[in-house]
């Protein structure tokens, strides 16, 4: 079976002739990451409306998107997911080419990024329906437009240059996004059909010849360059219409979180630091990119739709927190017992994630316990409880496939 992983520390040697070290939180955390996706976050909202509790509900908020500017929790997982692409990638890739040399480790990142494009592309409906409504941008898209560049860079560049290239992206994505000027056009339904009639035609070309007037700097909900350019070069459907929250011109800043990863990579196979040093490494980088994107997001906004570069550091400072908070608890303080289900999960994460989607857990929960079950746990027990019940069954069916697949040595990740 072709296993999609963008490597994983279990399995990859460093050099020829030391064995791998083996960090379980990695794959831990990739597995704290995906039980989010798949369910966790209805746990939540379904507690938060059976408490009712001021508790509750400021749980309940975090476990939904910020609308625009912000971030809260759920606005973590993605990124931290390619983070994680970052740090299993150097431990791959390390072993590829110590074993079969650079070129092999190319062909590699080449095959997996575009397969796992091309997975994305049929997930979201492929050629189930006629151009142009085929979505041709998503999630496991740009997950694996990450990991093709950041895993080339890997291969070619050395640390110091992947800094440089890391610190280009957010600088350059910021400079083209704060300075770059673009017609003053306004993607929302009425404005642009405005504008569509005073130019005779609703042809992106025809717009933009109508409209006199540019702009710059600016970060609003479809009047930004990023969306502009969504709406006129990227080609098939759009998630919102003109424009794409995985767009074209965010790639370069989520390339930039994937390297971040690598960095936090390296820093975990470095063997002249000790387990606690590099935890404390962790834990520090992690601050400091958290209050720098803070700052830096006074003057170009944290954005997750957007991808901007304060949140790539704010997003990249959580998730090396975690990581440094998961290490020292699984791999120096040997506490691993408890994590074994986020292990099965992370070791097949591709597998969960396309499981959640096509077979839909929270579907499948409600044919064993939803319908009169259902309510009758909600007039009998508590408003609200039902629903927590059929949440909780559809987690423990998720849970039992990847320990199935686990088990079975099967795994689909990246």
């Amino acid at each position: 079976m072709t296993m999609l992983e963008a490597a994983s520390p279990q399995t990859a040697q460093v050099s020829p002739v030391q064995p791998p070290r083996r960090f379980t939180a990695v794959d831990a955390l990739r597995g704290f990451a995906m039980f989010w996706i798949i369910g966790a976050d209805s746990l939540a909202h379904s507690f938060a409306k059976m408490s009712g509790t001021p508790f509750a509900q400021t749980l309940g908020n975090q476990l939904e998107h910020v609308e625009w500017r912000g971030f809260r929790f759920y606005d973590l997982i993605f990124p931290l997911f390619v983070f994680l692409v970052g740090v299993s990638m150097v431990f791959s890739l390390d072993g590829i080419i110590a074993r079969s040399g650079r070129r092999d480790a190319a062909k590699r990142v080449v095959t997996r990024g575009l397969l796992l494009v091309a997975i994305g592309i049929l997930y979201y409906g492929g050629f189930s329906n006629p151009w142009p409504e085929m979505r041709l941008a998503g999630v496991l898209q740009r997950i694996g437009i990450c990991y093709l560049f950041a895993g080339l860079a890997y291969i070619c560049l050395r640390p110091r240059g992947l800094v440089i290239l890391c610190s280009a992206l957010l600088a350059g994505y910021w400079g083209m996004m704060t300075f770059l000027p673009f017609p003053d056009i306004h993607l929302e339904n009425t404005s642009i059909e405005t504008l569509a009639l005073q130019a005779g035609s609703s042809e992106p070309e025809a717009l933009v010849a109508a409209t006199s007037q540019r702009v710059s700097g600016v970060f609003e909900p479809g009047y930004n360059l990023a969306h502009y350019i969504d709406w006129r070069y990227l080609p098939g459907k759009r998630l919102s219409r003109y424009y794409d929250p995985e767009g074209v011109l965010s790639n370069l800043p989520a390339i930039a979180t994937c390297l971040l990863g690598a960095f936090a990579g390296l820093l975990l196979k470095e063997p002249r630091f000790s387990g606690k040093q590099k935890v404390t490494f962790l834990l520090i980088a992690g601050t400091a990119c958290v209050l720098g994107g803070l700052l830096w997001g006074l003057q170009f906004p944290v954005i997750k739709k957007l991808w901007t570069s304060s949140y790539v550091l704010v997003a990249g400072g959580f998730s090396a927190i975690l990581l440094g908070l998961f290490s020292l608890i699984i791999d120096e303080w040997k506490y691993q017992r408890w994590c074994r289900p986020l292990l099965w999960m992370g070791m097949n994460s591709i597998a969960i994630y396309l499981a959640s989607n096509v077979i839909g857990f929270g579907k499948l929960a409600n044919r064993f316990v939803g319908g009169n079950i259902k309510q009758w746990l909600d007039a009998n027990i508590t408003e609200g409880f039902g629903g927590l019940v059929v949440t909780l069954v559809g987690i423990a069916i998720a849970f039992s496939l990847v320990r199935f697949l686990y088990q079975r040595k099967i795994f689909l990740r990246i």
